[in-house]
């Protein structure tokens, strides 16, 4: 109780929406069907939100931010209303704040690239083959990147507060918790579900391991955010650094490396910078932080080594459960990548269509399989233009973080986008809107440390 009593207001309300959401996560185990409703009451209660707020401290940010968060989990739990509910609400959300708050002369850069994929999606609906349902191959491939353009046009050099940036970073963490409970219902003992050193549906609730992995990772990298910066009562940092934990146990045993190796990432790159811009006393806080996330790290693997039988040991390596080493490093995306360079050498202005890829490969190959990489997907379907496109947006973050170096989040924040689409394309909302926020102008009011 007597830390209860010293805790801040915001940090008490963070704390209660964590319990609600850990109860979240117990009811739509038992009832998943409360999925649905809750989806479209977070819309109802979203638009009445930004509506009387006139979204007047980016309050359409926080509500795109949890629809980014609960994408994934109402997939796991079947209660999605349609597979990509999340991209379209942070669509919808986005236009929003455009109407009420506008946007940068600048960020017409966006507007053009949004229209330099135009061409390959009237391509994409005069070659499909008639078997292909037309809407939802364009929608299945443009969704994510119409999404990332949307909400950049919105976020592009928009000035907001550091805590308003942590507040967003919240919401987005929220629904994660209630995933996570699904997770430990879902699959209470590791033990008798891994079997072997394949990407595993049982500790992934359920739901595809690679988007899991990916959502694990970015949860883990939110929890260790809020502890860094956003835990100043000893409850709250006991509370963050739990959930790190907590994530990054349910990331590894997804046996999906993607969202692990992306998380750690990122969590290093943080304080790389933070260690960099911060004082003497800054940078001792710092270096204690790390030895004590690497201990952690090494007690966390230990343990998942053990639950497993070493066969995490072994996924990580590159190696079946008979400790042969595997001939691909990476589940065979690189045959996919490389046929997606070939098709763009073949098809070099225009690419071969909005996907069409997929089609052309299960002719030239045989291999009927999505993309999972959507660098080579833009260049694939989209020639030239989508290598142009591409340059935008890895190349913009860079500039602005150049422009003024505290803006390092632009950097941490691109660095997701870029690995994930790098083993998960854009199938997820998360990338597309994390991307969007390595474009805000953060106002630093005091040190983040």
């Amino acid at each position: 109780m007597a830390l209860l009593m010293i805790m801040t207001k915001s940090e008490k309300f963070y704390l209660i929406a964590i319990l609600i959401h850990i109860g979240i996560g117990f009811l739509f185990f038992f009832l998943p069907i409360l999925g649905y409703v809750y989806g479209l009451a977070v819309v109802a209660f979203g638009l009445v939100f930004v509506i009387k707020t006139q979204n007047k401290n980016h309050e359409v940010l926080l509500i795109a931010a949890y629809f980014t968060g609960i994408d994934v989990y109402l997939k796991m739990i079947g209660s999605s209303i349609s597979n990509e509910f999340g991209k379209y609400m942070v669509i919808v959300f986005m236009l929003l704040g455009i109407i009420y708050r506008g946007f940068s002369k600048s960020a017409f850069l966006y507007v053009f690239f949004i229209s330099l994929l135009l061409p390959a999606i009237f391509i994409g609906t005069q070659t499909l083959s008639f078997d292909v349902n037309i809407r939802k191959a364009i929608a299945f491939n443009m969704s994510g990147p119409v999404c990332l353009g949307i909400a950049a046009i919105y976020t592009f050099q928009r000035s907001i507060s550091f805590t308003r940036l942590m507040d967003v970073l919240k919401m987005l963490f929220l629904p994660m918790v209630a995933m996570l409970v699904n997770l430990f219902l879902y699959t209470p003992s590791i033990k008798e579900v891994v079997i072997n050193t394949q990407s595993n549906f049982a500790t992934s609730g359920g739901f595809g391991p690679n988007q899991v992995s990916t959502v694990l990772g970015l949860a883990m990298f939110v929890a260790f955010v809020q502890l860094l910066f956003g835990s100043k009562s000893k409850l709250l940092q006991l509370v963050n650094a739990t959930l790190v934990v907590l994530f990054a146990f349910r990331c590894i045993v997804t046996f999906s490396r993607g969202g692990m190796l992306t998380g750690l990432i990122l969590m290093l790159l943080l304080l790389l910078f933070v260690y960099g811009l911060g004082n003497a006393k800054v940078k001792a806080k710092i270096f204690v932080l790390a030895g004590a996330a690497v201990f952690t790290g090494l007690v966390i693997w230990g343990y998942t080594s053990i639950q497993t039988a070493g066969l995490i040991d072994k996924r990580y390596a590159n190696e079946n459960a008979r400790g042969v080493k595997k001939s691909s490093a990476f589940s065979g995306r690189e045959v996919l990548f490389a046929e997606e360079v070939k098709m763009f050498v073949d098809h070099p202005y225009f690419g071969v269509g909005v996907g069409r890829n997929k089609e052309v490969r299960a002719e030239e190959t045989g291999i009927a399989a999505a993309s999972h990489n959507e660098m080579s997907r833009l260049l694939a379907e989209h020639g030239s233009l989508g290598l142009v496109a591409f340059l935008i947006l890895l190349f913009t973050p860079v500039v602005l973080y150049v422009q003024d170096n505290k803006q390092f989040f632009a950097i941490v924040f691109m660095v997701f986008w870029l690995l994930t689409i790098n083993h998960a394309a854009m199938r997820i909302a998360a990338p597309a809107f994390m991307y969007s926020l390595a474009l805000l102008k953060v106002r630093f009011e005091e040190s983040v440390a």
